[in-house]
């Protein structure tokens, strides 16, 4: 039987670790969608000093876990004298994690527009960079904003691996409240809750930015 004096109290407690969720889930969505394009466009550079280490990058990125990587910024990076506190260490993490899946949305979508463009836009005597930027990559958004939104719903549910360095977010405070009240029922359940309202108001905003974006 679910015990609802547990779930009253508990409610507003979570309600406020949620904060702390979401917060992570916007700093860190705004840094990997910026770091993620100006990745996804380095490797597009006809220079291979450029291309060739965005590659290795995204290749160590999307070939280790999440969660080793949130330890090596936290636990390995202080002894190179970059001393983060858990909150953002947990924000840097998740935004070099999602970058690098970003980077490869944009490298594709930009990569899949006809090369006569580019030729167009060189031969008025626009350089490689400008090219990227103001002509292939406002082509590129309505393609990218789908699998951008998907990896900004990644990350938001995996802020809960935050918990292992002991960022007090949702998941580490419903782990505190069980560990209190001994209900996993109640508080687990809870929290599915708060995930699946925040992912789905994500989804939603997603829906209306693909619609409001211009068709090229």
């Amino acid at each position: 039987m679910i015990d609802w004096n547990i779930v009253w109290m508990a409610m507003p407690l979570l309600a406020k670790a949620s904060v702390v969720t979401i917060e992570i889930a916007i700093l860190a969505g705004i840094a990997e969608i910026a770091l993620g394009i100006a990745l996804g466009l380095m490797s597009l550079s006809e220079s291979r000093l450029i291309r060739l280490p965005v590659n290795a990058y995204v290749d160590v990125i999307r070939g280790t876990p999440l969660l080793v990587q949130i330890f090596f910024v936290y636990f390995v990076l202080p002894g190179f004298g970059l001393e983060l506190n858990e909150f953002w260490a947990g924000v840097a993490a998740l935004s070099l994690n999602g970058a690098a899946f970003i980077s490869e949305t944009v490298r594709g979508a930009v990569g899949s527009i006809e090369k006569g463009q580019s030729e167009a836009a060189r031969s008025i005597g626009m350089r490689e960079r400008q090219t990227l930027i103001w002509i292939l990559l406002p082509q590129t958004l309505r393609q990218i904003v789908p699998p951008a939104t998907n990896e900004v719903v990644n990350l938001t549910k995996n802020t809960s691996l935050l918990s292992a360095i002991s960022v007090f977010e949702l998941t580490r405070s419903g782990q505190s409240l069980v560990s209190m009240y001994f209900a996993p029922l109640e508080i687990y359940g809870l929290l599915a809750i708060y995930y699946y309202v925040i992912v789905k108001v994500l989804t939603v905003m997603s829906r209306y930015l693909e619609k409001t974006l211009p068709k090229w």
